[in-house]
């Protein structure tokens, strides 16, 4: 069990840009739709994309913390003046 904050942390520690928006559709604290926006997946695949959130989510995924995860990332575009 995780909390949305404690998650939201650890994409955020690997993605310091992230906008994270977390629904618990079980209520259940264990499975989450993820949606993570993201300078960091600009020019990635979408399986690159994936591969970096799943990396920090590493030890909640081992150690049970987090059962499953279904993941929207979207790659944010920075703009500049």
């Amino acid at each position: 069990m995780i909390t949305h904050d404690a998650l939201a942390t650890l994409i955020r520690t690997a993605l310091p840009d992230a906008e994270v928006e977390i629904f618990d559709p079980t209520g259940t604290m264990d499975h989450f739709n993820v949606t993570i926006r993201s300078a960091a997946f600009s020019g990635k695949s979408l399986l690159d994309q994936h591969r970096m959130v799943y990396d920090a989510l590493g030890d909640a995924l081992r150690d049970g913390r987090v059962h499953a995860v279904q993941l929207t990332t979207i790659a944010r575009t920075t703009h500049t003046s």
